[in-house]
């Protein structure tokens, strides 16, 4: 049997659910994005197999011709574990264990294992620990022996508690602590970014479905050196950096956590606090990659992860980004590139870069007007606070007085004035 490094081999198992609430869904598309989320923690895929299900079964989920099947494969490769690519009850992924008498992970289990095993900071590695906990307490089931044998507490070893509600109570216990180390975290946060308003350049936010290029963009965008892989959740801490738009005005762009099908509730709970920028973001980058031939279902899936966040997904702000427009023949990228609804680009090539910064500010001098501003040819100092601000459209000279038309914001123009004339 062929082993990676990490000597690690899996079974994946898809059950097709049929009849009424199913999606329509390409299996096989959903099959190779279970072998894509098990070769991101470097687990060899020894067989990968499609299980039709008539009707779920309460016990196993997977009826008995499809565990009878997986069964074979199990028996003949031995994995280290069987990934089942969808949501077991806690009974459900016991009884699966005992007929198949292997490990088994669902879904869920699954993209945990991948964020605990990507998380890089503090606060990262603290949410990651909170979501996995959350799942581990539902699981805590009474059905293994160990868990339900009596343990004695008090000096006289008199009546105690099973060991499973001693288990509930670690977890519960632990769960309160992150969560106070996690305020901590948010706390400091929160001085930070009440810091950076005192600069208040606008944020935009790049979201979008899990290895669909956020990253290569922001790289591109920022000349960043942010990790790029063919890989599902190659990074999960979110980065920020600031760029100059074309006229000079700057903005704070950020790249997210990717989303994906069935993003687990622990986890969009546990990172609603780092995710809370997107909700600020003034734009939202939606990157997607539209050579997946399920670009428009994938593209749902992020839009109902921001609305689980609390934006709108028909907002204005929101601006579609068509990548790896490289990947389609010609024609086929022609027409993306005339789509008025977003902007087609190749983040690799470098390609749309100029028209997305376009888009984007386009859509933030909404908030500025053109103003007229006089101003003394020796005045150096509020020239630059100008340029650092606002726009220069137009600048001439007349004698000793710079005659200026400069987009601004409302706020900005406001504090320019109240502070020339604190000068005096």
């Amino acid at each position: 049997m062929r082993k990676k490094k990490s000597g690690l081999t899996c079974i994946v198992v898809h059950p097709v659910l049929k009849g009424a609430g199913t999606t329509s869904r390409d299996p096989e598309a959903q099959l190779e994005e279970a072998v894509g989320l098990a070769a991101a923690i470097e687990m060899e895929v020894a067989e990968a197999m499609i299980v039709n299900v008539a009707t779920p079964s309460p016990a196993t989920l997977i009826s008995k011709g499809g565990v009878d099947k997986a069964a074979i494969a199990i028996e003949e490769h031995k994995p280290t574990v069987v990934i089942v690519n969808g949501t077991l009850s806690p009974v459900q992924q016991r009884n699966l264990e005992k007929a198949w008498n292997a490990k088994v992970v669902d879904r869920t289990g699954l993209i945990l294992e991948i964020f605990g095993a990507r998380a890089v900071t503090k606060e990262g590695k603290l949410q990651v620990e909170l979501a996995s906990l959350s799942y581990q307490r539902s699981r805590l089931v009474r059905s293994w022996t160990h868990l339900e044998r009596q343990r004695a507490t008090g000096k006289t070893g008199g009546p105690g508690e099973t060991q499973i509600e001693l288990d509930r109570r670690i977890i519960a216990d632990k769960i309160a602590q992150i969560k106070k180390q996690l305020e901590h975290v948010r706390n400091t946060r929160d001085l930070q970014r009440k810091a950076r308003e005192k600069v208040p350049f606008p944020l935009v936010a790049i979201v979008g479905y899990t290895n669909a290029g956020k990253s290569t963009l922001f790289n591109k965008l920022t000349k960043a050196d942010v990790l790029v892989k063919d890989m599902l959740f190659a990074t999960l801490d979110t980065t920020t950096r600031a760029i100059t738009l074309p006229g000079g005005r700057k903005i704070v762009l950020s790249d997210t956590v990717g989303f994906i099908t069935d993003l687990p509730t622990q986890l969009v709970a546990a990172f609603r606090a780092t995710l809370e920028q997107v909700t600020q973001a003034e734009i939202i980058l939606h990157v997607q990659d539209i050579s997946d031939p399920e670009h428009v279902l994938r593209r749902n899936d992020v839009l109902e992860i921001l609305e689980q966040l609390g934006v709108d997904p028909d907002a204005e702000n929101i601006l579609d980004v068509y990548n790896k427009v490289d990947r389609l023949p010609a024609k086929e990228a022609k027409e993306w590139r005339r789509n008025t609804k977003g902007v087609a680009v190749s983040a690799v090539e470098g390609t749309g870069l100029e028209e997305l910064m376009d888009h984007i500010k386009t859509y933030l001098d909404k908030d500025r007007t053109e103003y007229a501003i006089k101003l003394p040819i020796s005045d150096g100092k509020w020239l630059s606070w100008l340029h650092r601000h606002g726009e220069i459209k137009s600048d001439r000279t007349r004698g000793a007085i710079r005659y200026l038309k400069v987009m601004l914001g409302d706020a900005d123009y406001a504090r320019f004035n109240i502070s020339r004339k604190a000068e005096g």
